[in-house]
């Protein structure tokens, strides 16, 4: 059987045994994999020092319907993001968007999650310091959103009525948005024009226009993106890449 090939970024990786490892991937071709690289750990291994996490490149899998584990025959680096493991932020940020890939992506090939993966990633790895608060903000709510998952941000998330100018309350249990009465049944976070029109952007996936914000204010983006996503993505599960990000950012 010959080996099937895509391209591909790893997005976790662990030993297995004494001389292999475990990968998982998500491929632009087959969708999220889960492959065995045997020998990967052996000094003289073929795949050397490639299989490290947040890696691109090209996968070759033997690949077996119905099997959760596949077997990994070469994978051709082209991109290693070095950036990403030198710096304790950048990394988290890029676990926290691995973690929510692997979790909640379908199963099928959605060549849009792996396109905007990849650039996540590169963006996460290159940003200039004072403005990695906003990308890694901004491209966490366009992952949220290209899942499905985004909030109503165009009118009020519980009756479909107009919002007010101005100030507005964002209910991370209505799932968006609300007008002043369902606010002041429902209650929320509130958001001063500032904050709103900086979110309003990061939900549109416009956030390279946003100016670099102050650390409370990035502080309370993180706090509301997360639990937004605890909720509505994860549905209470635990997501600790996610967690971890929001605690080093």
């Amino acid at each position: 059987m010959a080996p099937i090939g895509s391209p591909a970024v790893i997005l976790h990786a662990f030993p297995y045994g004494e001389t292999s490892k475990i990968v998982r991937l998500l491929t632009r071709d087959l969708g999220p994999q889960s492959a065995m690289a045997r020998g990967a750990r052996q000094a003289r291994s073929r795949f050397g020092a490639r299989l490290q996490v947040f890696s691109e490149g090209v996968v070759q899998l033997y690949l077996k319907p119905n099997r959760d584990l596949q077997t990994m025959a070469d994978f051709d680096v082209t991109e290693q993001h070095e950036g990403l493991t030198r710096d304790v932020r950048r990394y988290a940020a890029a676990a926290a968007v691995a973690e929510i890939v692997l979790r909640f992506s379908p199963a099928e090939p959605i060549p849009d999650i792996f396109d905007l993966t990849v650039q996540a990633l590169a963006s996460l790895d290159k940003e200039a310091t004072n403005r990695l608060a906003v990308a890694s903000l901004g491209w966490l709510w366009v992952l949220v959103a290209t899942l499905g998952f985004a909030p109503r941000a165009d009118a009020c998330a519980r009756d479909g009525r107009a919002l007010p100018v101005g100030p507005v309350r964002f209910s991370v249990a209505e799932g968006g948005f609300l007008c002043d009465a369902c606010a002041r049944v429902a209650g929320g976070t509130t958001l001063e024009p500032d904050d709103r029109e900086v979110l309003e952007q990061l939900i549109s996936g416009d956030a390279s226009h946003i100016e670099p914000i102050t650390p409370r204010h990035a502080a309370a983006h993180r706090r509301l993106l997360v639990r937004f996503v605890e909720r509505h993505v994860a549905e209470g599960r635990e997501l600790k890449a996610l967690e971890l990000w929001q605690e080093l950012a």
